[in-house]
């Protein structure tokens, strides 16, 4: 071989070998770990199926809340609709704002516009206004029991908790722990027991407080592995289910159920053609039907899990 080639080719392979250093020293740490973790990732089987999807007429869909009786509430820019468990319509009433979230108890709904609570009663007719609360107010979640209403402040990064009446009672995240929340996706939910879960999402992780705002605990890390929260900021939605919590996720287009220790116990739905970047938002009254609506295509997602043979 002529020896002007085969320095040539000497060259090349120390290129090539050189390069290939620097790319794996530059390169996260962990690359080929993680690389390993999505391949079984993958291997792992969603345990639903999607039983139905419902398309909303009445406006860009964003958010969804159901009650124990059956009863399936949507809204998004500009409207609430009760639906029946068939998703036939009952009622539907314009807002004049955008709705960015829903919760109920009993009959009643609360929205949330970015700045305002608007309280609905049974017949869809609005009761009540609160708010605005904060200067630079961006309400992105509102959850609801017997006593109290919480929600979510992205703006201000802070959760408010509310009388029946809308007197402010208390503010968790002004002096004490605070939220690092680099995107408006900020969920709250109020529990039977006053127990407030916050998602936490800079920190990748959901928090518990009591109803006077005294931390409790935590769980949650970000990463790819089924029971981490992948994204740059997660949870972007859960809600309470029996088990534990029922959660979405943003950059892996996911949603999985934990157990009441924050340990993953299985795809609800891993696999699909979801935007990466659109999380659906979530509800269920009893852990056995999970509902999402996707902003992406303005659906409502009906997930129920898969017979086992």
């Amino acid at each position: 071989m002529n020896k002007k080639i085969v320095t040539i080719l000497s060259v090349l392979i120390v290129l090539v070998f050189i390069g290939y250093i620097i790319y794996d020293s530059t390169r996260p740490a962990g690359s080929a770990k993680n690389e390993d973790q999505n391949s079984q990732i993958q291997q792992i089987p969603d345990a639903w199926k999607i039983s139905n999807e419902f398309k909303v007429n009445e406006g860009s869909l964003k958010a969804v809340t159901v009650s124990p009786a059956g009863k399936i509430y949507l809204g998004g820019d500009s409207f609430v609709s009760c639906y029946d468990s068939d998703l036939k319509l009952i009622w539907s009433t314009k807002i004049s704002s955008p709705v960015t979230s829903l919760s109920n108890f009993g009959d009643t709904v609360f929205a949330s516009t970015a700045e305002q609570i608007l309280v609905i009663n049974p017949t869809g007719k609005i009761l009540n206004e609160w708010g605005p609360f904060e200067d630079n107010c961006m309400i992105t979640s509102v959850s609801s029991n017997r006593n109290f209403v919480a929600f979510a402040d992205a703006g201000n990064k802070m959760v408010f908790i509310l009388d029946k009446g809308g007197e402010v009672k208390k503010m968790i995240g002004q002096n004490d722990r605070h939220f690092v929340i680099p995107s408006p996706f900020f969920d709250v939910a109020l529990d039977n027991d006053n127990n407030i879960y916050v998602a936490n999402t800079g920190e990748h992780r959901i928090e518990t407080y009591s109803i006077d705002g005294v931390f409790k605990s935590q769980f949650g890390k970000a990463g790819t592995a089924p029971g981490a929260f992948c994204g740059c900021c997660a949870p972007p939605h859960f809600a309470l289910i029996p088990e534990g919590y029922v959660t979405s996720e943003k950059g892996i287009n996911r949603i999985k159920i934990l157990n009441k220790q924050g340990e993953f116990v299985e795809f609800v739905n891993s696999k699909n053609n979801f935007i990466k970047s659109v999380p659906l938002d979530l509800a269920s009254a009893d852990g056995v039907t999970i509902y999402a609506a996707y902003p992406g295509d303005s659906k409502l997602y009906v997930f129920n899990r898969n017979k086992t043979p």
